[in-house]
């Protein structure tokens, strides 16, 4: 299954942890060359490259704050000088209230650093990603697949939860307009919109801050009645997803919002 990964180069952001790790161990595993990129947990970083490697996989790691457009350059000629081309790119790295490094605050209350910060990740870092994806995917002559990571909070406003929504609202804004400028290069682009995810850093802070907001709306530890399936996400549950999704399998698809939810948007 999935043969056609074999000798692909993918781009990984936000791969020290959670969904990213998973996503580059996945990939690693279906015979992918990983670029595995974080902007500040590069210890992080470097053990999801160890165990790419102890398993016989190709991986290096770039330190690339995604906000930054220089690092955001940098990421992909690391890539592309390393392994020669670039095909795919998860743009997952993202920060969000979740009671330890960002408060839950509502609106009038979030002070302008925090949304700058939120912003800067979450909305820019994914168009200057998609952007030098992009331009070097039409160098080689067209075709590659990008999915983005926005959240179920992007699809609809959650109270306290401050930049975070609308940010990840732009970054499916983003994710349509790339799919639509450039499907006629064969570029497809698609973003996953996931619900509470237990294994991911925002999960586990919030949690274990046992934050009223951050409990209502993720469901709290057991999942609860806010997901009709009856429980949380796993990380797993969400990489499957960006795996078809790069896939020839979702080959037909493009400009895509997945949500990955246990149906709290659809039928919650």
């Amino acid at each position: 299954m999935y043969e056609e990964f074999k000798g692909r180069v993918a781009i990984v952001t936000g791969g020290a942890t959670g969904m990213g790790k998973g996503a580059a161990l996945a990939l690693a595993k279906l015979g992918v060359k990983v670029v595995v990129a974080t902007g500040s947990n590069v210890d992080g970083a470097n053990r999801t490259v160890e165990e790419i490697r102890s398993a016989g996989g190709e991986a290096i790691f770039v330190r690339c704050d995604v906000s930054n457009e220089a690092d955001v350059a940098n990421l992909v000629a690391k890539t592309v000088e390393t392994f020669g081309r670039l095909d795919l790119a998860f743009n997952n790295a993202g920060v969000g209230p979740d009671g330890v490094r960002l408060q839950f605050a509502p609106l009038v209350d979030l002070e302008e650093p925090v949304w700058d910060k939120v912003m800067g990740t979450n909305a820019k870092g994914v168009f200057l990603c998609v952007k030098h994806e992009v331009r070097q995917m039409l160098k080689q002559g067209g075709k590659g697949v990008i999915v983005n990571t926005a959240s179920i909070g992007g699809l609809r406003m959650v109270p306290t939860f401050g930049a975070y929504g609308p940010s990840k609202a732009a970054v499916i804004a983003i994710t349509q307009l790339a799919a639509a400028e450039y499907a006629g290069q064969g570029i497809r682009v698609n973003v996953v919109c996931p619900g509470p995810t237990l294994g991911t850093e925002l999960m586990k802070n919030s949690m274990s801050t046992g934050s009223a907001a951050a409990v209502e709306t993720e469901g709290g530890a057991g999942g609860g009645p806010h997901i009709p399936l009856g429980k949380m996400g796993e990380v797993d549950d969400v990489v499957n997803a960006v795996i078809w999704l790069m896939s020839a399998a979702s080959g037909h698809i493009t400009g895509h919002a997945l949500p990955i939810d246990g149906g709290m948007t659809e039928v919650g």
